[in-house]
């Protein structure tokens, strides 16, 4: 039948047995590389101008913390009664206080503290409330009910009543200001655990490593906190700007760290005095601190749209 048509059998089964050329293979390929999670959320981060312009001034405010007070011919507590109240020089870039220090050391020895306060308390606040919140909801039950209500009671009393008691029995010291942030700071994090375990542990890979013999432990630290890291990241991240700024308050009110310790609430406490005569004193820290938190903010800000899934940019 097909003969009658004129159709070669032979020349067109030769036709369809040729191999295909390089151009028709490349066809199926997938043009775009696989990329990984984390590397498509950085991806994601340096695409956001206000994160990336945040992490930059952070990085730049860390080193500035580190190099300053090491090469400068100031230290943070030398006083100079021939130099005092001078107002910002090529000598003295930010100006000198009432004993005659200079204001630009000082200021970047504040952050020294000021920051090496922020990142620990977000960092042991993290550790306290991953576990806390991820026992919590792995559980359930009446242990989560327990645990919760802790929680409650612990945010019912103000986190400055907190930090007060603490400060007067253990002194105005960096430990003790550690010890009293540590206090409540895990709460939100332990809270946002929780939610996110208990969601997750109904999940296939959950109940797999339940089958193969795992322990809760095992199966809460393998997979169940690793899938969460994301939320966690976002929440630390925008802990480190409330710890520093309740650092510079405390320190502002005269409870924090004392002098002739420099952080940025100490600074601005001593500017109170001259804050119409010689106003620089007060805006230098003032500045630092409030660059710091936007820094801060804008950085938490990309890491949420850069971790959430649902999100594609």
């Amino acid at each position: 039948m097909m003969e009658e048509k004129g159709i070669d059998l032979e020349n067109l089964s030769d036709e369809l047995l040729q191999p295909l050329s390089q151009e028709e293979r490349n066809t199926e390929e997938i043009s775009r590389e696989s990329v990984s999670y984390w590397k498509n959320c950085w991806r994601r981060f340096r695409k956001d101008k206000l994160a990336m312009t945040g992490l930059i001034i952070l990085i730049i405010m860390t080193l500035l913390a580190i190099f300053v007070p090491i090469f400068s011919p100031y230290t943070y507590d030398q006083t100079d009664f021939l130099a005092m109240l001078q107002w910002p020089s090529a000598k003295h870039w930010f100006g000198t206080d009432k004993m005659g220090r200079d204001i630009f050391v000082r200021t970047m020895y504040g952050a020294r503290i000021s920051l090496s306060i922020g990142f620990a308390a977000a960092a042991i606040n993290m550790v306290i409330g991953v576990l806390y919140g991820g026992i919590s909801g792995y559980l359930g039950g009446k242990v989560d009910l327990v645990m919760m209500r802790i929680v409650d009671i612990l945010t019912g009393v103000p986190s400055l009543l907190y930090i007060i008691l603490i400060m007067m029995f253990l002194g105005s010291n960096v430990q003790s200001i550690l010890i009293a942030m540590c206090m409540t700071y895990w709460i939100t994090t332990a809270r946002m655990v929780r939610s996110q375990i208990f969601t997750l542990r109904g999940q296939d890979f959950a109940l797999a490593g339940k089958v193969i013999g795992e322990t809760k432990w095992q199966i809460l630290i393998r997979h169940l906190i690793p899938n969460s890291m994301g939320s966690i990241i976002v929440t630390v991240t925008f802990l480190i700007p409330s710890a520093i700024f309740q650092e510079a308050f405390l320190s502002f009110l005269g409870i924090g760290i004392q002098v002739p310790m420099a952080s940025w609430g100490t600074l601005a406490n001593d500017a109170i005095e001259y804050l119409f005569t010689y106003p620089y004193q007060m805006l230098f820290p003032a500045a630092a601190i409030s660059i710091t938190i936007f820094a801060l903010n804008f950085i938490g800000d990309g890491l949420r749209d850069a971790l959430d899934p649902r999100l594609k940019k």
